[in-house]
């Protein structure tokens, strides 16, 4: 699995070497998995600032550094919700890029989310991107490794057209 995530994300991380830039990840049902992808890359000291993996209230507050208050109204597994994340996780490691992800791997989401479902975002210079992706499956293995597969070909698009 690594060798896949590995393939998408060296893309990306010669694109932030060659411009000197950097990249923070807040992985939720990926379990670290984007991250993963990106440190598979040599040198990943030179643009990977670090993140986490986001599993409670308790965790999101402290990887933003948001009040709760900045999440009421918001849906998880949404575009505003991943957007939040990507510029807050952005801004809490001084990076460039933001990356966020947010899911139902499955089988059961506390929010009633179906498992194979997840909204996934970048926030760069001047780039504010979501994309929903949906699996149809209930496999979680196979769909943590897809939202990460998803969140990097994202951010190499992100990078792309900017």
């Amino acid at each position: 699995m690594l060798d896949r995530l590995q393939a998408l994300a060296a893309p990306c991380a010669a694109i932030l070497l060659e411009r000197g830039q950097s990249v923070a990840v807040a992985d939720g049902s990926t379990g670290g998995l984007i991250s993963a992808g990106m440190l598979t890359i040599p040198g990943g000291i030179k643009f990977f600032r670090g993140g986490g993996v986001l599993y409670s209230l308790k965790g999101r507050q402290i990887l933003f550094g948001l009040e709760p208050k900045a999440f009421t109204g918001l849906r998880a597994v949404s575009a505003p919700y991943t957007l939040l994340q990507a510029d807050g996780i952005r801004r809490q490691f001084e990076a460039d890029w933001g990356i966020a992800e947010s899911g139902s791997a499955g089988p059961a989401h506390p929010h009633g989310i179906a498992a194979g479902t997840s909204c996934i975002a970048v926030v760069g210079p001047g780039v504010k991107m979501s994309r929903m992706v949906e699996t149809g499956s209930a496999s979680r293995t196979h769909n943590m490794e897809a939202f990460a597969k998803a969140a990097l070909a994202l951010f190499h698009e992100a990078l792309a057209g900017s």
